[in-house]
């Protein structure tokens, strides 16, 4: 993750230099390793301790709504915001994101398809504080925390129950196996839903290459997939092309400060990915040349 927090506040900065980011604040990571890193200096950072294996149960992202439960007990009050973007390494800023809050109290998100309460109602009504129809499930918010744009008041209400939901569905055998990789992400929506706080829903708030294509008028750019595609650029979803950018391959090390060229037709998007990967490899010192 070092490359790719790197990156991100990278363009972040680049960004808040841009004109129209007058609505953008500060920038903190929170770190939750309970220990300084070397990219302290680098990289406005909080540090906050992470939960113990016996309650992550091998699954590190449940750490996450602990660390921003710790981070807003012990942190938040020294800094001036009081609305905030909750974002991820693997989060690339195009533009300014203006203020998409529809007031103090509904707070802004992306859709993910992926997270249907109402396909499991057995499951999802364990984890709400009051028992709800299939039907009724379609109102939760279809989100993550991330991104999301919220007061600190919200988020104050949200992330002690979204730690706690989090817990709740890893440590119950159906939940688990049902939502797996994602299941902190239905907490947080659960403890939002709970919390009678709902979001207005942004489609447009974050890019996912390979399926997105254009940059158009997308705020994020979420580098999550494999982008493959052949020697002619054509996208060969399912199959390692000829010419790749996935982040999985560079685990545990740097990529490269120089990419192989684009096939033709690879689209805008997945080429501004790696532009911007690119740039900051080339930008930043102690990148690896290798």
């Amino acid at each position: 993750l070092s490359s790719a927090v790197r990156v991100h506040y990278y363009q972040w900065k680049k960004v808040k230099a841009m004109e129209g980011s007058e609505h953008m604040g500060g920038f903190t990571r929170i770190l939750h390793s309970g220990h300084a890193d070397k990219l302290m200096d680098e990289i406005p950072t909080d540090v906050v301790d992470p939960l113990p294996p016996h309650m992550t149960k091998g699954f590190v992202v449940l750490s996450r709504p602990n660390a921003i439960d710790q981070w807003l007990r012990t942190f938040a009050d020294k800094y001036p915001e009081q609305y905030y973007i909750m974002s991820e390494p693997d989060h690339l800023w195009l533009r300014p994101i203006p203020n998409l809050m529809l007031g103090e109290h509904t707070p802004a998100a992306f859709p993910f398809f992926y997270i249907t309460p109402q396909k499991t109602p057995d499951i999802t009504n364990k984890f709400l504080d009051k028992k709800i129809s299939a039907k009724e499930m379609k109102m939760i918010d279809p989100i993550g925390n991330s991104p999301v744009m919220i007061s600190k008041g919200d988020l104050r209400r949200i992330a002690p129950a979204w730690h706690n939901v989090s817990l709740a569905i890893k440590h119950d055998a159906e939940a688990d196996k049902a939502w797996g990789w994602v299941l902190e992400m239905y907490g947080y929506s659960f403890a939002a839903w709970n919390a009678g706080i709902h979001h207005k829903l942004y489609p447009n708030f974050m890019a996912q290459p390979p399926w997105d294509k254009a940059i158009s008028d997308f705020y994020i750019l979420h580098y999550t997939y494999g982008c493959d595609y052949n020697e002619k650029g054509v996208f060969t979803p399912g199959k390692v092309g000829a010419w790749r950018f996935d982040k999985r391959r560079f685990s545990g090390r740097y990529p490269p400060k120089t990419y192989p060229p684009f096939p033709p037709k690879v689209p805008e998007l997945t080429r501004k990915l790696v532009d911007i990967v690119m740039e900051a490899a080339n930008a930043l010192p102690d990148w690896p040349d290798e």
